[in-house]
Order: structure tokens, then C-alpha cells, then sequence
């Protein structure tokens, strides 16, 4: 047995909230499965298995033959891409956008959730999170030495959280909320009546407004009675057009959209809207995301950026820019093959006994645990890959009223799909 040499290495204490992560204890456990001989079915990570398009790959490859795009990247090179962020949100949502001061190209929207607490928070200052919620909104605060006040979400509310039970104690030291609709993990949507009240609370005490949107295309037709005119936001740039704006040949969305809360603030007087080319653009692994909103919200975030990162390589927004600004069609097919997939594993659940609800947007199916295993989520799932191969991810995972569900993630083919679930039936 080696010893460690050497003084013993000191740590920051904001590191301490990080060590205890439920994922990593996860990915062990399949890693031991791996290990026994189990064909893994991995449904616990949301990272799409369906390919980006080809003329957004082209786009790519034909950057890579030009050295001008082998060299840094600074904010003013991104310009191009900026405009078509910019064009992008107007033509779908009808809300002005200015691509100089009001977007912000990220390394996926992750990057932005993470890194805006420390443009915003100071030591000891509270960002209010939704519980569940995505993992990397706690982390951020962490790393900003910052403090937690989880809004619990419960299906009886449909996962909406409660703004009249924060304490006022609490809200003294608030400084930012964050939102994210269409939810990871619970799969819930959120009326724009509901931003609206959201913008209104903020607005009244002082706060930042922080939503994180990266399932704005992934919602499924059936889902209707969402916006305050009792439809959701076509996007189709009809409302937009209603209003005189001209906007640009940026080709229309051919499905429905989630509302953006920026529709509820469209002065964006408190808010910043994060999006990413993971889900809709299946571009997972190209890193590549922006932020739209406040332009002193952008500003700050930037200035947080120019002292972490330099900006991707200029060929990837170039792919981006085309999937952006290129046919629409592959999104809309993602969505219709996510439903699809949605539709045969809730049905398969439904068979075996295990009644889930049918998500209404997501890649994900949110299902509260059967006993005996209704409050301990990390044992099911743990012991759900030991035997079966099948991983999810344990609710417990996403914050302490998590608990009692596990998320599957719907990456794979239907086929594979129908397996996991004989496995879990023959597990539970």
C-alpha cells in the first residue's frame, strides 16, 4: 500500500456541498453492473441518441478545411451566430431581440445556469430553486458561496412551485429564482399565466429571474390550453406578424413551443432565458447553447465568461447557425419520435401494473415509486442496474422532495425500450 506524500492538500470549504453527488454514486453502480456481466440499458442520462442533422454536420466539416475558423474565438466573431440566435427567438416568440447587447453564446446552457450566481450573488445571499429540480442550478449557487431556499413542486400543483410560501425572511436575502419549463425531471409545463405572476413576483422584490429552456421544441401536440388565450405559442411567427413586426426568412417551426418567459417580460426587465442545441438540434456533444435577456444580466454574464473560457470553435457555430437558420424538419421529426417513444413505454409500464402519467413535453417519463421502494429511490435504482441492467435515475438525485420518483430517460429505440421494461417487471 502507497502513502500519500507530502503536507496534506487544503481544499475551499464550497467544495464541500459538491462531494455527495447521487449521479456519480450512479454511474458506479453501472459501472459494477457492467462489471457482472449485465447488458447495460442506460435510461438515466438525457443525452439524445438521435443524430444532428446533415446539413448541420456539413457545415461543420466544411469549417475545418478553412484555417481562418483554427484560431481563439473572441465575443465579436460570434456575431453571425448572435443574429441568428437573435432571429431564431423572434421569429418563434414575436419579442425583439438585440443580437449585440441581449445574447450571449454559451458552452451549453449549462454554462450559463452555472456560472450566473457569481455575477449575482454575493457571500450568504439566497437564489431560489425549484425542488426537484436540474442538479447544476444548486451547483452554481454553491460555487458562489451562496445559500438554497429549495420551492418544493408537487404533482397536486402540477409541479408549479407556491411564491406566497417564501418565507419573508427568506426573500430579504433573495437576489435570483430560477425556473425551467418544460421541467427536468418531472416533465411538467407551466402556463404563461403562471410566468407572468413569476415576472410580477420578481419584479416586486428585487429578484433575477432565471429561466433555463432547453425543451422549448420538445412538447407534444396533444398538449393544448396553455397560453392566457387559451392556446400555446404556434411557432409559426403568426403572432409576430399580427403585431407588424418584420422578421426575418429564418424558416418557421412546424410544432409547438412551450412559452417563453421573456413573452411574459417583454422589456426584459428582470429576466435571461437560457436555450441549448442539445435537445431540439440532438448536439449534445458540440457544446453549444446562448443566453437571451436583460442586457445588463448578458453583460455581467459575459464579463463572468471572458474570465473563464474563450468561446468554441468557430466551426461549431457555423453548424449551429445552420440548424438554426436551416429546415426545421428533422426538430419536428425528434419530437414525433420522442413521442412515439413516449407513448410504447408508458404503455408498456401501464401493462405491468406500474401506472405512470403520460409526459406532456420532455424526453423523460417521471414515475412515482411502487412500494415497497416508495422512499428510497437511490436503493431501486441502484439495485434495479445490479440485477436487470436497466439504469435510471433515482428522484432523490434532483433534491429532497425528489424522493419517492425515479426519471427514465427515452434514448433509446422502442424495441430496447420494451425490453427495459420486461426487465423491470421482472425485477419488481
Amino acid at each position: 500500500m502507497t502513502k500519500d506524500k507530502g503536507p496534506k492538500m487544503q481544499f475551499a470549504k464550497r467544495l464541500q456541498p459538491l462531494q455527495s453527488n447521487v449521479f456519480a454514486d450512479m454511474d458506479k453502480a453501472k459501472a459494477k453492473a457492467l462489471a457482472a456481466g449485465q447488458k447495460l440499458i442506460d435510461l438515466s442520462l438525457g443525452s439524445s441518441d438521435l443524430p444532428a442533422e446533415a446539413h448541420v454536420i456539413e457545415a461543420i466539416a466544411q469549417s475545418l478545411h478553412n484555417p481562418s475558423t483554427h484560431g481563439y474565438l473572441l465575443f465579436h466573431g460570434t456575431q453571425a451566430f448572435r443574429q441568428a440566435a437573435a432571429s431564431w427567438y423572434e421569429q418563434r416568440f414575436g419579442i425583439p431581440v438585440n443580437p449585440e447587447t441581449e445574447v450571449l453564446p454559451l458552452i451549453g446552457s449549462q454554462e450559463g445556469t452555472a456560472h450566473l450566481p457569481l455575477a449575482v450573488l454575493n457571500p450568504g445571499d439566497f437564489a431560489l430553486l425549484l425542488d426537484p429540480g436540474y442538479p447544476s442550478h444548486a451547483g452554481g449557487v454553491h460555487l458562489a458561496n451562496g445559500q438554497i431556499y429549495p420551492m418544493p413542486i408537487w404533482a397536486e400543483n402540477g409541479f408549479l412551485p407556491v411564491f406566497t410560501e417564501i418565507p419573508t425572511h427568506v426573500l430579504a436575502q433573495s437576489r435570483m429564482m430560477v425556473l425551467s419549463y418544460p421541467h427536468n425531471p418531472t416533465t411538467a409545463i407551466a402556463p404563461s399565466s403562471f410566468f407572468k405572476e413569476a415576472v410580477a413576483f420578481c419584479q416586486q422584490h428585487n429578484l433575477v429571474l432565471v429561466h433555463d429552456f432547453p425543451y422549448v421544441d420538445l412538447v407534444y401536440e396533444e398538449t393544448r390550453n396553455i397560453g392566457d388565450n387559451g392556446q400555446w405559442a404556434m411557432g409559426n411567427g403568426q403572432w409576430a406578424m399580427r403585431q407588424g413586426e418584420k422578421l426575418s426568412s429564418i424558416p418557421s417551426s412546424p410544432h409547438l413551443l412551450a412559452p417563453s418567459i421573456l413573452q411574459a417580460d417583454p422589456d426584459k426587465s428582470v429576466s435571461i432565458e437560457f436555450f441549448t442545441l442539445s435537445k431540439s438540434y440532438n448536439m449534445g456533444g458540440f457544446r453549444i447553447g446562448y443566453a437571451i435577456g436583460n442586457a445588463q444580466l448578458i453583460r455581467a454574464l459575459r464579463q463572468i465568461k471572458a474570465a473563464v473560457d474563450f468561446n468554441q470553435y468557430r466551426g461549431i457555430l457555423n453548424g449551429a447557425i445552420a440548424a438554426l437558420t436551416g429546415p426545421q424538419t428533422g426538430v419536428k421529426a425528434s419530437v414525433a419520435t420522442f413521442r412515439q417513444r413516449r407513448d410504447i413505454f408508458v404503455s408498456a409500464l401501464h401493462h405491468i401494473g406500474w401506472y405512470v402519467p403520460t409526459p406532456k413535453a420532455t424526453m423523460y417519463v417521471w414515475a412515482k415509486l411502487p412500494k415497497p421502494w416508495s422512499q428510497d429511490s437511490v436503493g431501486f435504482c441502484t439495485q434495479l442496474v445490479q440485477k436487470t441492467g436497466v439504469a435510471a435515475s433515482p428522484g432523490a438525485g434532483f433534491g429532497e422532495f425528489g424522493e419517492g420518483y425515479v426519471r427514465f430517460a427515452l434514448v433509446y429505440d422502442t424495441p430496447v425500450l420494451e425490453t427495459a421494461v420486461e426487465r423491470i417487471a421482472e425485477f419488481l
